[in-house]
Order: structure tokens, then C-alpha cells, then sequence
């Protein structure tokens, strides 16, 4: 049988989901069989409407080989498995002569465990989740949320944590949920046979695509044990966001509360001497912890260094104890020592990795209001794990709307272990990258406006220039404007003035949910949505509502940013330019996702307005400029403003 070509298969599946087949989206999947074919490397630069989905899930179906897809967010890994995978694989099948199979695979504690909720959780504090809701309807949130689980429990066939609708807190879930440490193990689990999250592994061990996230794949890579079936193609969407998530997976904590929860489920199963010798420990920790101040440990303090010193000696004591014991009077005893381990070896883990004094680790400080101070580790870079775990014995493809940051793929490619494109260095993996540009036709439909003529942002303090031009702005847009703001204090503050300046409606993150201020957003031209850094991914509204992006400044990381601060140090030590490897290029991916959220479909016009002069005067404004998409770029606040008039009154002739 003759093989069916990509540009059949590719029409067959575009035409199926009811788009349209794009030169860049062809370009796309002609380099992900190229890369599957050649078992090589591709960095990928895919547009805004590119439909880069299908251009890595067509040759990826093709090919034969398993292929696990790893994505940055829920929302793309429902689309794909609940939308374009469906699609596709039906599309393709009269090509192909078969169809793939496809499943979900998440971290175990995103699967509802039936031997805690049947169980109940081995508790510290209280004894049986579900008791005090057997005699009368609960009227606590938490006694609600947890008599839905056990309804829910009954009826669903995944157990998965985001089929439940609509969701409940994460203290809810916790309880009917263990990590991977806690977890009992199918063979040993009473309800091992009916295990949510074992069928979802076993569903992913027969599956062709598997689409998992970040986060698991660092986990995979990370801790050594596989939670991936075997691979020989590994696609990483958004993989923009992947040093970040690969960075949060390694960074370890301790907090007085940890460590206390660890001394109390310890109590109950070794003796009185090793027990005590944990608490006086953990005792020690919380009192060095009461003092701490923000910020990095360039050298852990003697008195830090004393208790972390008696927290290990004495974890790795409980530890052993556990191990060597077993009481046949503690109730459902396995599931009370996996817990109990569980805790244990998180703070001993920590406490060890500090202690070593890794140069490769740095150690911080941070304090908060509520919740008072943590210790944190992580590392300074992740790219020689990336180097080492992620390009080994598979084909790799990373791909995402921003990938070359200031005109070139290489500031993306060395965070993640890679040399220069076309470098060849000693095991180092040689790659490609390729720009398959956009659909948009950005210098036509965008406008890039710096506001050069204002004054510098400085650290702290409203200003007041800048609120004049954001409220001159918006009216000249009737509305219709996403702030995007580099802290949540600044869009607060926004927020606040210009309500009582405009008419116009202000909605701000944090006053309801994402999805419902996406909604409300979308569904009324007139209303501006203000908000920071966690919705400049989030938003996708294309059309008339969203005709001004905003953003404040450029979002450089804090400079008391203690890991941020560390890379960059790191970087000039070896010779580099800090400032530009680091802060930069965090700027640039930011400013990019930003911008990009302007223009979201063909029809779509609007202006870009940074209200931050640096990135028309400052040497480095050329690099950002550089990272976004191609619009006409002015800093004539008046042509700003015309524009900005002229779009909002053909978006009202149309009744927009």
C-alpha cells in the first residue's frame, strides 16, 4: 500500500476540524516528520492562528511511534484530547487504515484516590472526613465540597480532578487525594484494582499520543522513576513556559507547619526518644524561622545551619524507625506510615540538599503576611538537567508562539542545555530552529505605541503621567481594553482611579474567577479587563472587545528576586551580560505573550500601548522590540489616540 503523503493527511485533518490549511502550519508539520524522521532535534516558532496543534499531531499520527505531547496549560490539553485528537484521528483513519490511540496523563494527585475517600485520609487533627456529615446536611463549604466528592465518586469514570464540574477547593481535594510518596501502591491498595489513576497509566501505556503536562514531564526527567510510558517522540507545546515549570517541579521548601505535620504523624509509629528528637528539632527551626527576613542565603547562617543539621539527623532516624516497625493496632496501618514517610522524607530531603550547599542551589528567605516565613531551594539553572534528561533517545520538538526572543531562537535554546543553532559542542545536542511566522498580517492590523514622552517608572509611587495617558487612552478606545500590569498592586491602583475617572466598566483579576471575567469581558465591548502576569496567557478574545492591550511597564523580575538575581550574577561571573541573559530575555517572553493577546483572528485591528518610555530609549528597547510581533511602531501619542478613535467607530457602525 502506497504511504499517504503529509499534505494529503494534513487537508484531510484541517478540513475535518473546519479550519484552514496555513503555508506556516505546512512549513510546521513538514519539519516535525523531518525531526521524527531523522530522530533530531526542532526548535519551532508558530504564529498566533498558525494552527501548530495540527501541524505536530498530522506527522506525529502518521509516523507510527508513540509520541507523548506535553503542554503548559489545562486549557490546550483538554482541546487536544477532547477536540483535535478526536478530530484528527478520524479524519486520518480511511488514509491511514487504523486509529490511533490517544489518553490523558496527569500527576496521581490529580485523580481522586477511592482508598482515602473510603478510608478516610490517616488524620492528625480529626478522626473520619465523613463523619460529622452522616447525620444532617453540612453547612460548611469544606462539608459540602466533600459530600460532592462522594456523590461524584459514584458516577465518574476517570476520577480526574478537572472532569468535575464545578470544582471545589483545593483543601477539599486534598483530602480524597494522596502524592505519588503517599500512595499505597495498586498491589498493596485494597482498591487497587479500580484505581483512577492507575487506569489512567495503563490507558497511556496502550495509547499512540500520550498529552500530559509540564510538570509531569519534569518529573519524569527529575526524579528517575518513570511516570512516562517509553517515548521514541517527544512534542513540547508552550514550551516557552517549560525552564519555569521544570524550575518549580525542583524547588524544594520548608515551613514550620510542614515540618510540625511530620513530627505528629511520626509520633504514631516510632518511639518516644526518636520522636522527641524530631520535635525538639523541629522546635529549634521554628524559632530560627520566627526571625528570618526575605531574601537569599548566600551562606546558611550558623543558627540555620545547626537546625536543618538536627532536622535531617533526626528525619533520617524516623525514617529508619518506620521502616523497621509495624503496629498491628494502628487502624488501616499502611496508609498511616506511607503518609507518615511521605512527610518525613519531604523534610529530610530539604534539609539534606541545604546542608550539602550545592553551588549549584540557592537558598532563599521568603516572608508572607498570612502564612509567615518559608525556606526555599532551587536551582540556579536547569539547563544541564534539560540537556541531559530531555534530548537522550528521542526526538525532540519544543514549539510555541514565542520562542525566538530578541530576532533569535539561542536565548530560549541555552536555558534548556543547547548550544547556538548549528554549534556543535561535546554532548551537546544539535538542533534546528525554524520561524513559520503568522497568518496575521501584523503591520496592517497592530499598532506598537511606546509612550515615549513619560517619565521613567520607578519602583514604588503612583504615576500619575501614566494613569493620565491610560484613562486618555481607553476613551479614545471606548473601552475595550486589557490592562496587562507587572504587579497585581499597580492594576489594583489602576483599577481604583480610573473607575472613578471613567464610565467605562473596570473589571480586575481577583474579583471573580478567570474564566468568568474572560466571559464578562468578551460579552460587552465597552469594558476593560486589568490584571498581571498570570492573565497574559490566559486571555483569547478575539474581535472587538479586545482592541487595546495595555501594559504598564516592562516586566522586568524584581531585583530582590532572589533566583532571578542569583542567574544573573551567575551569568557575569562566567563572562556573560546578566542583565541582558536574564532579565531581558524574562522581559521579552512576557512582552511577547502580551502582545500577543491583540491580535487573535484575521479581522482583527487594535494598538499595543507600553507605557513605559525604556523600550523606545533605552539600548535594550531594541531587543524587546524584536521579540514582538511585527506591528507599525509610532511613539506619536496623538496617532495613538486617532487610531485607537477610527477602530472604535467602525467597530460601532458594525454594531460592535
Amino acid at each position: 500500500m502506497t504511504k499517504p503523503s503529509l499534505p494529503d493527511l494534513l487537508h484531510a485533518a484541517v478540513s475535518a476540524v473546519g479550519g484552514t490549511e496555513r503555508p506556516g502550519q505546512v512549513a510546521m508539520a513538514e519539519a516535525v516528520a523531518e525531526a521524527i524522521d531523522d530522530n533530531s532535534h526542532r526548535l519551532i516558532q508558530a504564529g498566533t492562528g498558525t494552527g501548530k496543534s495540527l501541524g505536530y499531531l498530522v506527522p506525529a499520527l502518521a509516523h507510527g511511534e508513540r509520541v507523548v505531547v506535553a503542554t503548559a496549560t489545562l486549557a490546550l490539553q483538554r482541546q487536544l484530547v477532547e477536540r483535535d485528537l478526536p478530530r484528527t484521528v478520524e479524519a486520518l483513519h480511511p488514509q491511514l487504515r487504523r486509529r490511533p490511540q490517544f489518553a490523558m496523563l496527569k500527576g496521581r494527585s490529580n485523580y481522586l484516590c477511592l482508598h482515602r475517600l473510603h478510608e478516610g485520609a490517616p488524620q492528625d487533627e480529626e478522626e473520619g472526613l465523613f463523619d460529622q456529615f452522616e447525620a444532617a446536611a453540612p453547612t460548611s463549604k469544606l462539608g459540602q465540597d466533600l459530600l460532592r466528592l462522594r456523590d461524584w465518586a459514584d458516577e465518574t469514570e476517570t476520577g480526574d480532578r478537572d472532569d468535575l464540574t464545578p470544582g471545589v477547593s483545593d483543601k477539599a481535594w486534598s483530602q480524597i487525594s494522596v502524592s505519588s510518596r503517599e500512595c499505597l501502591g495498586a498491589t498493596k491498595c485494597a482498591y487497587g484494582a479500580e484505581c483512577f489513576a492507575e487506569a489512567a497509566r495503563e490507558r497511556a501505556k496502550l495509547a499512540d499520543v500520550v498529552v500530559t503536562n509540564h510538570a509531569l514531564l519534569a518529573i519524569d526527567a527529575i526524579e528517575g522513576a518513570p511516570v512516562l510510558p517509553q517515548h521514541e517522540v517527544l512534542i513540547v507545546d508552550e514550551a516557552h513556559e517549560l525552564v519555569s515549570r521544570v524550575t518549580g517541579v525542583a524547588t524544594g521548601e520548608l515551613t514550620p507547619g510542614q515540618v510540625n505535620r511530620a513530627v505528629k504523624r511520626a509520633a504514631k509509629l516510632v518511639d518516644e526518644k526518636t520522636a522527641d528528637a524530631l520535635q525538639t528539632a523541629s522546635e529549634s527551626f521554628e524559632r530560627v524561622m520566627e526571625l528570618a527576613l526575605p531574601g537569599r542565603l548566600e551562606v546558611v547562617p550558623e543558627d540555620l545551619g545547626y537546625a536543618l543539621t538536627a532536622l535531617r539527623d533526626a528525619a533520617r532516624n524516623v525514617i529508619s524507625a518506620i521502616g523497621a516497625t509495624r503496629d498491628k493496632s494502628v487502624q488501616d496501618e499502611d496508609a498511616v506510615r506511607k503518609q507518615a514517610l511521605a512527610a518525613v522524607e519531604g523534610v529530610h530531603g530539604v534539609a539534606e540538599r541545604i546542608t550539602n550547599g550545592s553551588e549549584y542551589d540557592v537558598v532563599w528567605y521568603e516572608r508572607h503576611d498570612r502564612f509567615g516565613a518559608t525556606l526555599r531551594v532551587a536551582p540556579l539553572s536547569v539547563s544541564g538537567l534539560l540537556r541531559e534528561k530531555l534530548f537522550e533517545d528521542r526526538s525532540v520538538v519544543l514549539t510555541s508562539a514565542t520562542l525566538k526572543l530578541g530576532g533569535d531562537f539561542n536565548g530560549v535554546a541555552a536555558s534548556m542545555g543547547l548550544s547556538p543553532e548549528g554549534v556543535e559542542g561535546e554532548d551537546v545536542p544539535l538542533w534546528k530552529g525554524l520561524d513559520v511566522g503568522s497568518p496575521f498580517d501584523y503591520p496592517k492590523q497592530g499598532i506598537l505605541y511606546v509612550a515615549k514622552h513619560l517619565a521613567t517608572p520607578g519602583r514604588e509611587g503612583t504615576r500619575g503621567d501614566m494613569m493620565d495617558e491610560l484613562a486618555e487612552l481607553i476613551q479614545a478606545a471606548g473601552g475595550r481594553t486589557l490592562g496587562l500590569f507587572s504587579s497585581m498592586r499597580g492594576a489594583k491602583a489602576a483599577a481604583e482611579e480610573l473607575r472613578g475617572r471613567l464610565d467605562t466598566p473596570i473589571l480586575l483579576q481577583g474579583e471573580e474567577t478567570l474564566g468568568e471575567l474572560i466571559k464578562a469581558f468578551a460579552a460587552d465591548p465597552k469594558t476593560c479587563l486589568f490584571g498581571t502576569l498570570s492573565l497574559w496567557q490566559g486571555v483569547d478574545v478575539p474581535g472587538p472587545s479586545c482592541q487595546l492591550v495595555v501594559m504598564d511597564r516592562i516586566p522586568f523580575p524584581r531585583p530582590d528576586d532572589p533566583l532571578m538575581s542569583a542567574r544573573q550574577k551567575s551569568v557575569e561571573e562566567h563572562g556573560g551580560n546578566g542583565f541582558m541573559a536574564v532579565a531581558a530575555t524574562h522581559a521579552a517572553l512576557l512582552m511577547a505573550q502580551g502582545a500577543g493577546r491583540l491580535v487573535r483572528a484575521t479581522g482583527d485591528r487594535g494598538v499595543v500601548a507600553v507605557l513605559d518610555p525604556r523600550l523606545a530609549t533605552a539600548r535594550y528597547g531594541s531587543f524587546l522590540r524584536a521579540t514582538l510581533p511585527d506591528f507599525w511602531y509610532t511613539t506619536d501619542r496623538n496617532q495613538a489616540r486617532r487610531s485607537l478613535a477610527a477602530i472604535d467607530a467602525t467597530a460601532q457602525a458594525d454594531g460592535k
